[in-house]
């Protein structure tokens, strides 16, 4: 599968589960993990479908793999966080929220401009 095919895939995934049809979409993103098990972007879009649908174990490991990935990823941290905190373990969700918080400092350290809204 070419990057491009994979991009579309996700894309389509995302489409069907925000038109109603989660199981095209759980079905999309398993190809496209099957196929690019290195797709930080399908991870997510597996992590955050299956969190919507209340399906907290599933979430958490394909938040696990997209963290594994991408390790300094704001957003996969954010993700375990609230799901870890739905599965009632409160030190790990504050751990990875703490993490997201610490990688948001550091972004608008990076992007000073960005972080007061593109006001130079």
């Amino acid at each position: 599968m070419t990057a491009e095919e994979l991009q579309t895939l996700i894309e389509d995934a995302t489409f069907d589960y925000t038109m109603g049809d989660a199981d095209a979409a759980l079905a999309k993103l398993a190809r496209a993990t099957d196929a690019a098990p290195h797709s930080f972007e399908a991870w997510h879009a597996l992590a955050e479908i299956n969190f919507s649908l209340r399906r907290f174990d599933a979430a958490l490991v394909a938040a696990q793999a997209a963290h594994a990935i991408r390790t300094d990823d704001l957003f996969i941290n954010t993700t375990l966080s609230r799901i870890w905190m739905e599965k009632g373990d409160k030190p790990m969700a504050e751990k990875f929220g703490a993490q997201a918080k610490i990688l948001s400092w550091k972004d608008q350290l990076r992007n000073p401009d960005a972080a007061k809204g593109g006001v130079t």
